[in-house]
């Protein structure tokens, strides 16, 4: 009698899978299958993202869903993979990384365009070194939560579609469970991808993929007449404005990421890899969010320079295709005039700044200087601000400060700057610029704590307040105040 094999499930989604990635060959990945987990069960469910990739809810977080996004089962058309990469971490050369506990499950044709879906914890793959391949419950939340959060600021950033949990014990500090987080995005590869093919003198591999991120990404590098027509350099002047752009908004927001290793940098200029990420509490520029950040590498006010440092390492790495150094300098110097003009341009609308006149600069770096020296909630000073020039006492305002003297006179320079007859535009902008409502470090505590109960309720309403950030949300006013004393003792790390 033959003998009879089970076969895991496939579960349909109606989507084409192009699977360009894995079109580059065997150089760039490893072809795998995620490990299963015993008895996943849904922890949260993206629902606009769902809509937006045109994917049914119901079926995505049935039980089909559930078992093929947790790598339990396959889904049709998919073609799971893990791509090697290597990079600089903490500033170091680290050699061979890449996906150690993650699986591309392929690259997929949706209602919003190409996007590709990852499954973060997904086993061991042949790059995960002496790790487990594994994601706990708490990160994947944090992820899950932190990634939309982004997304609602408007903020370029990777997306989560949803997080499963299962009962399988993984060792940490403690003993925690696992769990998987769906991500999503065009494309997840980093600066790492570059360093690794360019370390490696393997020249051919590494035009290879700069001509397919070029191609399918930035094909208005091929018409260059800058850089004396380097369809290279004039790549790396692209991803070094996006991410100076991306950076200039974290900034503005108070986004501290807390582990910027060029591997954990996207080629796209997204937000990637939510590890030890917060939004500033109070405002302290030089805020270590990251516990295992012992020298402050990756402070709030270092990474600015973080990211052009990052930027330089590629440019290294593509110095082979652009085969000038002066060249390749030249293409990073953009870096230093978008990420000031772009920082200045976010900070001019957190003030309501309708233009730009002499004097604002100054303007701007006073407030922050105040807010340094009192350590003023970051979020609750701006959103205050917002409410005072739509039209509300500004006493509200002055009770942040210790040094109410000096905020006067800051506040009366910042009054005669504003239009008086165009106050209303500038209340809404700032409105519209500075969030009610963070993922805070607290507020993600909470809602781990319960989920950890399997009361999932606290992860669902924070996603809804991060989806909408600007809007007032009344019934949840507490989650916009103040942080309790306990927060500053929650310690973030790369550990996940």
């Amino acid at each position: 009698m033959d003998q009879v094999v089970d076969t895991p499930p496939r579960l349909e989604l109606g989507l084409a899978w192009p699977n360009s990635f894995a079109g580059l060959g065997p150089a760039f990945y490893t072809e795998l299958a995620p490990t299963p987990l015993p008895s996943p069960y849904l922890v949260g469910l993206n629902q606009r993202l769902a809509a937006e990739l045109g994917l049914a809810a119901s079926l995505v977080a049935g039980p089909e869903g559930v078992e093929a996004f947790t790598g339990n089962a396959t889904l049709s058309g998919a073609r799971p993979l893990a791509s090697v990469y290597s990079g600089h971490q903490f500033g170091v050369w680290a050699g061979q990384l890449g996906d150690g506990r993650a699986i591309l499950l392929g690259e997929a044709q949706t209602a919003a365009g190409a996007q590709e879906f990852q499954l973060k914890g997904s086993g061991r793959t042949p790059y995960s070194r002496m790790g487990d391949g594994r994601a706990v419950l708490r990160s994947s939340i944090r992820e899950f939560l932190g990634s939309e959060a982004m997304f609602g600021l408007g903020i370029p950033t990777t997306r989560a579609l949803m997080v499963t949990g299962s009962d399988a014990p993984v060792r940490r500090e403690e003993i925690e469970t696992a769990a998987v987080v769906t991500r999503v995005a065009p494309s997840f590869i980093r600066f790492g991808h570059f360093e690794h093919f360019s370390a490696r003198e393997q020249y051919d591999e590494l035009r290879k993929l700069a001509d397919y991120v070029i191609d399918k990404f930035y094909p208005e590098c091929r018409s260059t007449q800058a850089f004396a027509g380097n369809t290279y350099a004039a790549f790396l002047e692209q991803v070094s404005e996006r991410t100076a752009a991306m950076v200039a908004q974290w900034q503005g927001v108070g986004f501290c990421h807390g582990v910027m290793n060029t591997d954990n940098m996207s080629i796209l200029g997204l937000t990637i890899d939510y590890g030890p990420f917060q939004f500033l509490d109070a405002f302290d520029p030089g805020h270590i969010c990251n516990h295992s950040d012992e020298q402050g590498r990756y402070a709030y006010n270092k990474q600015p320079n973080v990211a052009y440092w990052n930027l330089f390492c590629l440019g290294q790495a593509l110095l082979p295709l652009i085969g000038d150094q002066e060249l390749a300098l030249a293409a990073l110097e953009s870096y230093k005039t978008v990420f000031p003009s772009e920082l200045e341009a976010a900070m001019r609308a957190k003030l309501g700044l309708l233009d730009n006149q002499p004097g604002d600069r100054e303007l701007i770096e006073g407030v922050l200087k105040l807010l340094a020296k009192d350590r003023v909630d970051y979020t609750i000073f701006w959103r205050r601000l917002s409410r005072h020039v739509a039209g509300e006492p500004a006493e509200t305002v002055r009770d942040l400060f210790l040094q109410r003297e000096a905020f006067d006179a800051w506040l009366l320079q910042y009054s005669e700057r504003l239009d008086k007859a165009e106050v209303e535009e500038s209340a809404s902008l700032m409105l519209r610029t500075n969030p009610k409502y963070v993922l805070r470090n607290h507020l993600g505590e909470l809602a781990i704590r319960q989920a950890k109960l399997k009361d999932y309720s606290e992860v669902e309403a924070l996603l809804a307040l991060v989806q909408a950030p600007y809007e007032e949300h009344p019934a949840h006013d507490q989650k916009a105040g103040f942080p309790p004393d306990w927060a500053t003792h929650i310690e973030i790390s790369c550990s996940s």
